[in-house]
């Protein structure tokens, strides 16, 4: 990871809300940073930071938003992918656990993939307080990484 981070911002319908609070309060660092976001998050973080720019007279840029799919419409694989691909360096992923989703499994997907590329990741406001507000956010860090070569050159046995 280089000190400017590529951070994926994802949200919940149910906390979409607490997300952008949070964009909101954190503008500053965070037009420090590259952002990836899923569907309508993508646009009300754009949004946030386009207020945010305009009440400080243009004192910090706004960074700049890749913007996905809905989580549902694919969003969540899309992100997953570029976890694969080593192109994110946190998420900031705010999930409902008092609502069903109906795209559940991919929700599951994501949160295994970036477990299993050693990313740091938030799913509540105060653990992304912790990971913005970490001495390692504006530091090159090389995260460990998992030895998975017996994974992959393992014998399965086709029957």
């Amino acid at each position: 990871m280089q000190h400017q981070k590529v951070i994926a911002l994802v949200a919940h319908d149910h906390r979409k809300k607490d997300l952008i609070e949070w964009v909101s309060w954190n503008h500053a660092l965070l037009a420090e940073h590259r952002l990836v976001c899923t569907g309508t998050t993508g646009r009300l973080v754009e949004e946030a930071l386009a207020r945010k720019a305009a009440e400080a007279e243009g004192t910090f840029p706004v960074p700049p938003i890749q913007k996905l799919k809905s989580g549902p419409l694919g969003g969540d694989q899309q992100l997953g992918a570029l976890i694969a691909e080593g192109k994110i360096d946190m998420v900031i992923f705010l999930w409902d656990p008092m609502q069903p989703q109906p795209h559940d499994v991919d929700v599951k997907a994501l949160l295994r993939i970036a477990v299993v590329y050693n990313i740091p990741m938030a799913c509540s406001r105060s653990s992304a307080d912790f990971m913005i507000s970490s001495p390692l956010m504006t530091r090159r860090y090389e995260p460990a990484l998992t030895d998975y070569s017996a994974y992959i050159g393992r014998v399965v046995d086709p029957d």
